[in-house]
């Protein structure tokens, strides 16, 4: 789709957004958007050089880029860092991003692989949320937008730790929605399909290898953060990205068999696959 300017009306000229999980991915086609549309942006991710080298990639616009990098896991790293933000003036929007993937049969799952994926996915979230509604909530507005997953809003099958984490971020999202509402605050919870982003290329330890298959109707960052700043702008709550997640979102209220058609489908093909279970490989 390129890097031109995309369905602007001016909507987030001049607003302040933190964008986490910034260096690449869904994280940076958000940075990259929201910047051609005007706003300024604090791009965050956990590894220094990563986020330096994408906030550079980036450098045409100027003074709104900033980087920084902020491991979400880390409770303090992340309330000194909103804390600085909010210190430079209002902050519009905070785009809870960073996240890693889990692909593999429950059967080989290690307690330790919960505590990783959860910390990063679920509390790297509510760590950043901690630190933001405070500040949200003195200047009077804010909109909150978390990244979950299709995976939690159907249960993909052979992602039962992954699932687990995204059903919790739809969950925090949903019920934080109300809560802030007094306060003027927005909450908006996406849940992305298929999207080409290193969660298909990387293991939970962030080294390199060929996880997962990439599916073929994943789309670009740049396709996928359009529709995720069109359904903020639009003041959604839910905003499934990509086909398939919008596909299955309206399916589970008006054909929920088509739903569960869809995950026998899938589960049956993983259960063959012995890049989701392991199993295969031991010939079980």
């Amino acid at each position: 789709m390129g890097n031109e300017v995309r369905h602007d009306n001016g909507f987030y000229k001049d607003k302040v957004a933190i964008v986490t999980g910034a260096s690449t991915g869904i994280g940076l086609g958000l940075s990259r958007g929201l910047l051609e549309r005007g706003a300024e942006v604090y791009m965050c991710s956990r590894t220094p050089k990563n986020i330096a080298a994408a906030a550079e990639s980036l450098r045409k616009h100027g003074g709104r880029v900033h980087a920084q990098g902020v491991d979400v896991r880390d409770e303090n790293a992340v309330n000194d860092y909103i804390e600085y933000v909010g210190s430079r003036g209002p902050i519009h929007y905070i785009f809870c991003n960073a996240g890693v993937g889990y692909g593999q049969a429950f059967t080989i799952t290690k307690r330790e692989d919960w505590n990783t994926v959860f910390d990063v996915n679920l509390f790297g979230v509510v760590n950043c949320v901690h630190a933001v509604v405070p500040i949200m909530i003195k200047q009077g507005y804010g909109h909150i937008v978390n990244t979950a997953s299709v995976c939690g809003i159907v249960p993909l099958p052979y992602q039962t730790v992954y699932a687990a984490s995204k059903y919790a971020v739809v969950g925090f999202g949903e019920d934080l929605r109300y809560e802030m509402s007094f306060h003027n605050i927005k909450v908006t919870t996406v849940c992305p399909g298929a999207v080409d982003t290193m969660i298909f290329y990387r293991s939970l330890d962030y080294k390199l290898h060929m996880e997962l298959p990439k599916p073929p109707e994943a789309i670009s960052i740049d396709q996928a953060a359009d529709e995720i700043l069109e359904g903020v702008e639009a003041g959604r709550n839910i905003v499934p990205v990509q086909d398939f997640a919008r596909k299955m979102y309206h399916a589970i209220g008006t054909n929920p068999s088509e739903v569960e058609e869809t995950m026998w489908n899938l589960a049956n093909l993983r259960h063959q696959d012995p890049q989701y279970n392991m199993d295969k490989l031991a010939g079980e």
